[in-house]
Formats: C-alpha cells, sequence, structure tokens
C-alpha cells in the first residue's frame, strides 16, 4: 500500500500501486490535465513514475506554475525540435539538447546549413507534432543495449556519448511518435502540452564544445507556458537589441575594441567621461566611507600569488610575463597587493577597522568565445576595497557597506535589488569551521542590515571565502550581478599579516573584500544598456547643447556655452550654418539632455529656448533660471 504526503501537509494511501499520474488525478481532475511532471521527496520525475507497495514518500505534482515545471516544458520542446527535424531531414544526426535560461537548443550534424526557411519548417512542423498529441513513453535498456540501438539508427554520436556511461549501468530513452532519444528526463506527458515556443536562431557550434572536433549547428529556442509570457519575452529581446551596448557605444562615440586588443576598450573622450563621473562619484563613496585610496602594481613575481593562493586555484585564468629569469603574473586581483601594503607597518587594534579602496587595474584571461562588449573583458578596473578588521567587527563592517552599496544603485537608477549568498565551492582553501564561521557571519550581517530574504548558492563562493552578492534589475528586467561583499579569514594567514590586540599579542585580523560597482567596464555598459544611452544629467558625456539659428546668434550662443561652462557643466555649442531643423535632429540622435536655442530675440533678452530630451518642449526661459533648474537637477544625485 503506497502512501504519501502532499505539500499541504495531508496524507493519503492507496491500495495498489499506481503512477504519479493516477495520484494526480486522484485529487482531481483540474490537476491532473494541469500536472506535466512530479516530484517524489524532492526528485523530479515523470507522471509515468509509479508507487510501490510500501512505499511512504513525500509527493507535489508539477504544474506550469511551479518553475519545475517550465523547464520540463523546455525539456520536452527541445526534444520536439529534434522529432521535427528528424522528420524533415532524416539523414541529419542528433547530438545534445539542453535547457537553458529563457529557452533551449539542439546541436545537429547535417550535410549543409539549415536556413531561415528551413527553420519556418521546422517550427511548423513541431506544431504539427504537438497538435498530434503523441504520448511520450519512458524506458530503460542496458548501457550496451542502447549503444546497439542508436547506431542501428545511423545516430553515432549518441552511441558516443552513452559509451562514456560504465559499463553495466541502464540508460534511459524517451520515445514520442517514431522518434525516440536520449534522456534522464522527465518529460511531459505527451506532445499535446507542447504550445507556446519559437524558434531563435541558427548558430555553430563544435561537438562537446571542443574547438579540435567537428562543428554542428545549433538551433535556439524559446518556450513558455502562456503565448503572453512569450510575448513578453520577444519584446524584452527587442529592447536588449535596441539598448545593446555595443552598437550605441559606436552611434554615441563612447569607445570601441578592435582585434589587435582582443577584451580591452578603446575609451573616446564622451566614454571617458561616464568613466570619470562613475569613478569621481565612488571616489566620494570612499571619503564618506572612511576608506583610505591606495595604489598596487599591476605586475608582481609568481611566488607572492603562490603564497596567496589563486597560483593553484586560479592560474589557469592569469595572463604572465618573465623578466631576468623571473617569472610574473598580471594581477587578476587587488587583494594580496593590499594586504603588503596592510603589511608594511605594525599595526594596532587601535588601527582596525583599517579600509583601503582601489580603482585597481586587472587583468583576467577569458575565453576569445565568452568576450561580450564590456559586460565581459580581458582587462578592467575595481572600484576594488578590502577592509582589515576583528571578527566583533565583521557585522558592523558588513551592514555599513550594504547601506553604501544600495544608495549608490539608486543614485545610478536601479531600485529592485536582490541579495545572494554564494558558499563554499569544491575548489577552495581552508577548513570546514573556518567556512562555517565566515557563511554564518555574513547571514547574520544581513540581518542585522534589516535584510530578511536573500537566496543561497551552494558551490558559488570564491576560493578563499563565501560572499554576499548583490544583483540589480535593469529597466527591461534582466539581473545584474554587481556588487560583492566577501568574508576572508584564509589571506591573511597565508600572506602573514597580523595586528598586536589589546594584550600585546599578534593576531590575524579578518579581511574584507568589497566591491559596489564592480568591473567599472561591465558596470558602465549596464548603464549604457539601462538608459538606452539616454545617460541622466549628472552622467552625460555632454548635458548640453547651445545651437545658433542664424550667424547673428552665433556669438552669443558661444557666450552662453562659455558661462555655463564655468559652471562647471559639461555644454557644447553648434554655431554651424545648418538649418535649426537639422542641427535639433543631430544632437537629438546623440541623446543629449538639453537642447538650446538662441535667435535675435533670446540674444536681447538674455534667454534661452529649451528642449530636454524627449523633445519636450519647455520654451524661453531666463539664463538664470536655466542654469538653477540645472543646479537643482544634479542636486538630486550626491554624484552630480
Amino acid at each position: 500500500m503506497p502512501n504519501i504526503t502532499l505539500p499541504d501537509g495531508s496524507r493519503r494511501s492507496y491500495e495498489q500501486p499506481l503512477s504519479l499520474a493516477e495520484v494526480a488525478a486522484s485529487i482531481g481532475p483540474g490537476l491532473a490535465k494541469a500536472a506535466l511532471a512530479a516530484k517524489v521527496d524532492g526528485r523530479l520525475v515523470d507522471l509515468s513514475h509509479r508507487l510501490e507497495d510500501g512505499q511512504d514518500v513525500r509527493v507535489s505534482i508539477v504544474t506550469a506554475k511551479d518553475p519545475e515545471g517550465l523547464e520540463v516544458l523546455r525539456h520536452s520542446t527541445a526534444h520536439l525540435l529534434a522529432y521535427a527535424v528528424k522528420e524533415l531531414f532524416p539523414e541529419a544526426q542528433v547530438t545534445i539538447g539542453p535547457v537553458i535560461e529563457d529557452g533551449f537548443y539542439y546541436d545537429f550534424a547535417y550535410k549543409r546549413p539549415f536556413t531561415p526557411e528551413d527553420l519556418a519548417a521546422i517550427e511548423q512542423r513541431m506544431a504539427q507534432i504537438a497538435a498530434r498529441d503523441e504520448p511520450v513513453q519512458r524506458r530503460v535498456l542496458p548501457r550496451d543495449e542502447a549503444v546497439a540501438f542508436f547506431e542501428a539508427q545511423g545516430e553515432r554520436y549518441k552511441a558516443e556519448i552513452i559509451r562514456d556511461i560504465p559499463a553495466g549501468e541502464d540508460v534511459s530513452l524517451y520515445t514520442e511518435g517514431s522518434f525516440t532519444d536520449l534522456c534522464r528526463g522527465p518529460h511531459v506527458p505527451s506532445t499535446g502540452r507542447l504550445q507556446v515556443f519559437k524558434l531563435m536562431k541558427v548558430a555553430g557550434a563544435y561537438w562537446r564544445g571542443d574547438h579540435r572536433n567537428e562543428q554542428l549547428q545549433r538551433i535556439y529556442g524559446t518556450a513558455w507556458t502562456r503565448k503572453e509570457d512569450q510575448a513578453a519575452y520577444l519584446h524584452r529581446l527587442e529592447e536588449a537589441e535596441k539598448r545593446d551596448h555595443r552598437r550605441l557605444g559606436r552611434e554615441l562615440d563612447l569607445f570601441h575594441f578592435q582585434d589587435e586588443a582582443p577584451g580591452l576598450a578603446f575609451w573616446h573622450p564622451k566614454g571617458w567621461q561616464i568613466w570619470q563621473a562613475v569613478e569621481q562619484y565612488m571616489r566620494r563613496v570612499y571619503r564618506d566611507s572612511g576608506y583610505q585610496e591606495v595604489r598596487g602594481p599591476q605586475v608582481l613575481d609568481v611566488s607572492l600569488w603562490k603564497r596567496s593562493g589563486h597560483w593553484d586555484n586560479y592560474a589557469e585564468n592569469m595572463f604572465f610575463t618573465e623578466s631576468e629569469k623571473r617569472q610574473y603574473a598580471l594581477k587578476p586581483m587587488n587583494c594580496p597587493g593590499h594586504v603588503q601594503i596592510f603589511n608594511a607597518g605594525l599595526r594596532s587594534y587601535r588601527d582596525l577597522p583599517l579600509r583601503y579602496g582601489e580603482f585597481g587595474g586587472c587583468h583576467r584571461n577569458e575565453p576569445s568565445g565568452a568576450l561580450h562588449g564590456l559586460l565581459r573583458v580581458r582587462g578592467f578596473t575595481q572600484d576594488d576595497g578590502h577592509i582589515f578588521c576583528t571578527e566583533q567587527q565583521i557585522e558592523p563592517e558588513v551592514a555599513a557597506f550594504h547601506g553604501q552599496a544600495m544608495k549608490t544603485y539608486a543614485d545610478f537608477g536601479f531600485s529592485d535589488i536582490a541579495l545572494k549568498i554564494a558558499l563554499r565551492p569544491e575548489k577552495r582553501i581552508g577548513s570546514d569551521e573556518v567556512w562555517d564561521k565566515a557563511e554564518q557571519a555574513l547571514r547574520d550581517a544581513l540581518r542585522g542590515s534589516g535584510v530578511d530574504s536573500w537566496t543561497e548558492l551552494p558551490g558559488e563562493g570564491a576560493f578563499y571565502g563565501p560572499k554576499i552578492e548583490y544583483h540589480m534589475k535593469d529597466s527591461i528586467g534582466r539581473a545584474w550581478q554587481v556588487g560583492t561583499m566577501q568574508v576572508d579569514f584564509m589571506m591573511p594567514e597565508r600572506l602573514d599579516a597580523s595586528y598586536v590586540d589589546e594584550q600585546s599579542t599578534r593576531r590575524r585580523p579578518v579581511m574584507l573584500h568589497r566591491a559596489i560597482v564592480g568591473s567599472m567596464e561591465r558596470f558602465i555598459g549596464v548603464l549604457i544598456e539601462h538608459h538606452a544611452g539616454a545617460m541622466p544629467l549628472w552622467l552625460a558625456p555632454v548635458q548640453a547643447v547651445v545651437m545658433s539659428i542664424t550667424d547673428d546668434s552665433a556669438a552669443y550662443a558661444a557666450q552662453v556655452a562659455q558661462r555655463l561652462q564655468k559652471q562647471g557643466l559639461r555644454v557644447e555649442s553648434d554655431l554651424r550654418s545648418d538649418k535649426i531643423g537639422y542641427k535639433i535632429r543631430e544632437h537629438s540622435l546623440q541623446k543629449i539632455p538639453y537642447l538650446l536655442v538662441v535667435g535675435d530675440k533670446e540674444r536681447s533678452s538674455e534667454s534661452v529656448a529649451v528642449r530636454a530630451r524627449g523633445n519636450q518642449d519647455l520654451g524661453v526661459l531666463s539664463l538664470s533660471a536655466f542654469e538653477q533648474r540645472l543646479r537643482a537637477e544634479l542636486a538630486a544625485v550626491q554624484g552630480g
């Protein structure tokens, strides 16, 4: 007699073995119709999974409303894609098709490239197969029988995957209609459950991700539980394309990349002005929060990186060089250098907490395929800081940092911030006891800051310590991980940092690694996309342009620009003899916050005709009234 406990705590008993589909039906016809899969003692399984006599388990039925339900839908739609490809192109071989964020993909080996017309035909065939509502059935075969099955089908890639499974193990296959695929599952009970999907694009991919292997074709798709959700996602993609910081960087003349320096940005004057606005804002955060700004070397002997632990845990991501038979590394992080500054003098408990801040340039050897504009680079600068403190000072320091970070994000225009704690990874230094203490310190500090909700990420901490991550959501709903606060008991030990306590005994400080914006390059890339290039006044590289209507008003336009420039405003003048409508259109495309038009009337009255970004006509203002408006707008943000 199977016994189950449902999520609401109620219990049910059945007189004979039954499937989870039958369990769903026994609860109600609505649930049976909505069910996609189930969880048994937390393990995701198919609805065909049977409960046997004597089992006493916790069961929850998974529907499209559950996150796991969406994953099952997407996984099943990947198989639907492969099924459609095999029906239309029987000679194509299927390889691997996982779920990814917002969708799925499947890799195929085929004699010619798939065309856009092929993609449309495949999507249409997927809809036809879904309409047939074919059952999806699972069966298990011994490994060698599964190899023979796929070899007989001509699917050599599937056979190769199965050969890597240890001998004697069983593998599961899923069949829908005439198509059978290798998969752990689970899957929806029938193809009719797959209603909302779209194929997105075709790209190249190497078999098993290895460039030495043959190249395959990867078809990307997306799948959702509701048409409205898919429509919103597609709209978000359109918005993301419009906001792509790489395109805006070219159009607004902010920065560029070129092959001679992969993953390294060339900053143009306007882009560097944005950089300076961000850096000077963060420099004020340093100053107001009790940080002392420092500067460490870019290149350090590898012996230091061995002592810090980076050599064993991070060497594959570092750049190395050699001089006079000594091996050096470009720093990927600033922390070992800051420990050297701490160690340069005798420290007392009275000195703690000691806070160092640095706009430190770092280099990391990222794979070329992972580079992505400013968002993923090989050379970057961090608003990096390290706090040397006692264990008793961890909580107030983390709480103070939390307040600094939240205010900073608000000033830059971000209000939706999610917090996560990344816990110990498999590859790490230090004992479990030390990690227990560090992880609990972060939890206690967040609670002490009034934070009562966060997500924990097992295995995602740095090799030397756990960290709080700040994930900010942008204007089109994408989340970006930016700031971090890390507790590190290990590096002070490894690099022999110490202070003298009240009893004149040498003790190890705790080292807190903190950054608010993180990589300056990445943060500016996110800012550009968040604001679609239309930066707020205090960040805009050019805050206003003064345009003359006639040659007679050109001298007055130049005078207005100079007056505003002397007040520290970033103002340019356009004295060309072009028509004023042309000038307005040109500068509007550059997303300038304010366009000031002056002619004979404005010259005689010492005024300006003001257009705010977004084609807002503010009318004619006296020059002093316009100056007052700018000062009030800039004063709203401390960084202005």
